[in-house]
């Protein structure tokens, strides 16, 4: 590990001095604390957060939610509101890690963890996430869990988060305040595909902090789930995963918020499978022809092919789940 230097803020424009000058933000340190011991990332000087006043879950006027990017992981997932509202992020969540993890994890963390590609981690290997222009090993190397949609000459590395792939089906949006202004982004463009610039992960600027992640307000009755596929129940990341949210009213699907993960370079919003449910009546073939689309546009890669039969099957899965038509 190199050198670095360490101190902690007394309060918000503290840390976003100390960010502009180059400071890097940690709280649970979960993530970054295991790139820096295997020398992937070196930063100068960390800048612990962990004190600010950004730990709560709140209801927002119109009826959304707000949870504050110090929440760690596991008291958003037992925090009632949002098992009662949004019961997948608390899923979510609770299938994440190791429950020491979700115990030091924030909701801010989280979604700005890097990706568990081996080849990323191994310093050793070509990756231009980690070294811009050195190449990507995974395109020809062992690829079977990587991204087969979003995917570029560049970069195959998937986004590891799964309460991340919630907050993109349910369309949420990250609150960030910087030295000059506060602004919102849209979950959707929080997180950058990797084109030919993989090292840009977030749209987060220079000494920003991330202050909170909104979830908007849904019609409701609303019914939502997420489902996990991986090679083994315990600590481990996603193959693939399908985040269902869906409005029924007067036996029709009035509202349908669908994406997936562990296939993507960043969680994948699923916007042909929600067209095909909107106006119908649930069904079993209704999931079946939805679930058709959950892959287009991939782009597979020598060991990973099984996903897109995989990723149908999941989307299907859960749709039947939430349709409750199981």
């Amino acid at each position: 590990m190199h050198p670095f230097s360490f101190t902690k803020a007394a309060d918000t424009r503290e840390a976003l001095n100390a960010g502009r000058r180059g400071g890097r933000y940690i709280a649970g340190g979960t993530t970054l604390v295991d790139l820096m011991r295997e020398t992937v990332e070196h930063p100068d000087t960390l800048v612990d957060i962990s004190g600010l006043p950004l730990d709560e879950v709140t209801v927002t006027e119109r009826g959304g939610l707000r949870i504050g990017a110090l929440v760690t992981m596991s008291e958003a997932a037992a925090h009632p509101k949002v098992r009662t509202l949004y019961p997948v992020v608390s899923q979510a969540l609770e299938l994440s890690a190791s429950a020491q993890l979700r115990n030091m994890a924030t909701i801010g963390g989280n979604i700005m963890q890097r990706t568990r590609c081996t080849y990323f981690r191994d310093v050793t290997a070509d990756c231009n996430k980690r070294e811009p222009g050195s190449g990507c090993a995974a395109l020809h190397g062992v690829n079977r869990t990587h991204a087969i949609l979003g995917t570029s000459d560049s970069c195959v590395a998937t986004h590891p988060s799964d309460v991340a792939v919630a907050f993109a089906a349910l369309e949420a949006t990250v609150h960030l305040v910087g030295p000059d202004r506060e602004r919102k982004v849209p979950f959707a463009d929080f997180l950058l595909r990797p084109g030919s610039t993989p090292h840009r992960e977030q749209a987060v600027r220079q000494g920003e902090l991330i202050t909170a992640v909104e979830i908007p307000a849904l019609p409701r009755p609303l019914k939502s789930g997420y489902l996990k596929v991986r090679d083994r129940q315990s600590y481990e990341f996603a193959l693939t995963s399908a985040a269902v949210a869906l409005h029924v009213r007067g036996g029709v699907i009035r509202e349908a918020k669908v994406a997936a993960g562990g296939v993507g370079t960043v969680p994948w919003k699923l916007p042909a499978v929600e067209r095909h449910l909107l106006g119908e009546r649930p069904s079993e073939s209704l999931w079946a022809a939805a679930a058709e689309r959950a892959a287009d546009g991939a782009r597979p890669l020598d060991h990973n092919r099984f996903k897109i039969e995989l990723l149908k099957r999941t989307v299907e899965r859960q749709l039947r789940i939430v349709g409750g038509t199981k």
